[in-house]
């Protein structure tokens, strides 16, 4: 199939807005092994420096870690958990306002069997229930840092199909409790209906979120 990547400009908003516009696009991964190609399912938000749970709270990282996310949305923003498991950020917004939304789960759609072999054998439900989970099954690592997903490549976004408002549900982020308040903002954002998702939604007002 000819998956055509989404435009640039569909990444310059806030990351609230498109952690939600996300759900239901495709991504596309291509190695020497083939091609995988996953359904969104589940994201979560991270609002830039006034965000206690987002990388770029405060200040910029004196790593370089979070360089990425200053640059206009679109790019990809790869870091390690525990020192070994790859989480997928897409960032978002205008250049300078260091925003991202991070991809926590997704449904197969093409290339499953390679997935599978990636992930040891795992049931097709959990293949990609999870960010760590995710970056093995699509083989995505640091590697991957700061290319372009409007374009074709490596790894890229496709149009897929847009999720409707009503079926969206809206829920505080997981494993955030560091961040206090912000911990409870619903930014985290499920396809209501998927079974699909890392952990079940403890529902919030959708309607409470910004569009």
């Amino acid at each position: 199939m000819d998956y055509q990547p989404l435009e640039r400009e569909f990444f310059l908003r806030d990351s609230v807005t498109l952690a939600k516009d996300l759900l239901g696009r495709l991504m596309v991964r291509t190695t020497e092994e083939g091609i995988t190609v996953c359904r969104i399912t589940e994201t979560e938000a991270y609002a830039g420096p006034d965000d206690p749970a987002c990388h770029s709270y405060g200040r910029r990282a004196p790593d370089g870690r979070t360089n990425v996310m200053y640059q206009p949305g679109g790019a990809a923003y790869i870091y390690l958990i525990y020192g070994m498991y790859s989480c997928f950020n897409i960032v978002a917004g205008p250049e300078d306002f260091p925003e991202a939304v991070l991809i926590r789960s997704a449904q197969p759609v093409e290339g499953t069997a390679l997935m599978t072999a990636r992930r040891k054998g795992a049931a097709e439900k959990n293949l990609l229930t999870g960010p760590g989970k995710l970056c093995q099954a699509m083989e995505i690592t640091k590697k991957l840092y700061g290319v372009p997903l409007w374009q074709k490549g490596e790894l890229f976004l496709a149009q897929g199909t847009a999720v409707k408002e009503e079926e969206i549900a809206a829920g505080p982020r997981i494993n955030v409790d560091y961040a206090g308040e912000a911990a409870g903002w619903p930014y985290r954002f499920v396809i209501r209906e998927s079974r699909y998702l890392s952990v079940p939604m403890k529902e919030k007002n959708a309607a409470a979120v910004s569009a």
